[in-house]
């Protein structure tokens, strides 16, 4: 299966099998180290992670990050959670543009089995408003907003026709979470509503029940329907292998390589 831009998730602990990997297969690396609070929390050992990243060598030209979500709520009503939520997303740009990632990935974060019209109106008009003057105020980055909880695609669909017209925009479009939280007999209404905004994919399996980021073969989701959905409708599109550890990122690209 040819993938245009593949990335995988690099370890510091292992960075230098990271870089076997990333030579070898010619990845981009996508950072998961910045979304956890005890590391943003923690002055000293945030700007040593940062650091340590920048000046290794050899380290791919292409990078993303996985930006802070963890509570993030930037559509919030209550004015202290929106604040806090936006300084979560300031740093996580600020420490992009630190690392020279060109895109960082967010989550929509609405509760998805709140169905309240006008919760959902609101989500939507405040997170067009808000990465719209996000993406004006940095043009150098690029924001991928990924499905998690959602059950279904009609938000994220419309996030992503509202914000078409803006270039540095697109939807992360994680096709374990659609297995997960929505119904995997309708995948294919995914695919095809959220396809013209598809910038980015995440990608690891799962049994459809728990969320357990497996490597790419070993659970239920059917990878072969996958190619044909990857290859009519993002072939464009940047893919992360969006499991963890050396054995699961080399045991996915090996079964990628046999699709």
């Amino acid at each position: 299966m040819n993938i245009e831009k593949l990335l995988v998730i690099p370890q510091q602990e292992n960075i230098d099998e990271f870089l076997e990997i990333s030579q070898k297969y010619d990845c981009g690396f996508e950072y998961n180290d910045f979304f956890s609070p005890n590391l943003l929390d923690d002055a000293d050992r945030l700007e040593e992670r940062i650091y340590y990243y920048k000046m290794k060598e050899h380290m791919p030209k292409y990078t993303t990050l996985h930006g802070a979500f963890l509570d993030v709520s930037i559509f919030s009503d209550d004015s202290r959670i929106k604040a806090v939520s936006d300084f979560r997303v300031e740093e996580s740009i600020g420490i992009a543009r630190q690392l020279g990632a060109k895109a960082v990935i967010f989550h929509t974060n609405y509760i998805d089995n709140f169905r309240l019209e006008s919760y959902r109106e609101s989500w939507l008009t405040r997170n067009v408003a808000y990465w719209k003057d996000k993406l004006e105020k940095y043009p150098d980055i690029c924001i991928y907003i990924e499905n998690m909880f959602d059950s279904d695609c009609e938000l994220l669909m419309r996030l992503g026709k509202d914000m078409k017209d803006v270039p540095n925009f697109g939807i992360c479009f994680d096709y374990a979470h659609a297995h997960v939280f929505g119904d995997e007999k309708k995948i294919e209404e995914w695919v095809v509503g959220l396809a013209p905004y598809v910038k980015h994919l995440h990608l690891n399996d799962n049994d459809f029940v728990t969320d357990l980021h497996q490597s790419l073969g070993t659970g239920r989701i059917d990878w072969n329907k996958f190619k044909e959905y990857y290859e009519k409708y993002f072939n464009k599109a940047s893919v992360l292998l969006e499991v963890t550890g050396i054995e699961k990122t080399k045991e996915s690209l090996d079964f990628l390589a046999t699709l």
